[in-house]
């Protein structure tokens, strides 16, 4: 099971990205950033994305653990 190990738009805001920031600028839409909120899964396309905004790797933001699927 893959989780999240950050909050994700805690972090993005403490970069300066606030909610209105990304909306306004079109860096994610409203379904992704809702999907942030509620640790759903996002694409690869948009974790790359967040690697770039935060200046990190994939791995600083989420984790594999064992789990029942």
């Amino acid at each position: 099971m893959i989780i999240y190990k950050i909050d994700i738009m805690e972090a993005l805001k403490e970069k300066g990205y606030t909610s209105y920031r990304l909306r306004q600028d079109k860096i994610f839409g409203e379904a992704t950033m809702t999907k942030f909120r509620r640790k759903e899964y996002i694409n690869f396309d948009n974790l790359n994305l967040l690697c770039e905004l935060l200046e990190c790797q994939p791995g600083d933001i989420i984790e594999h653990v064992k789990g029942n699927q």
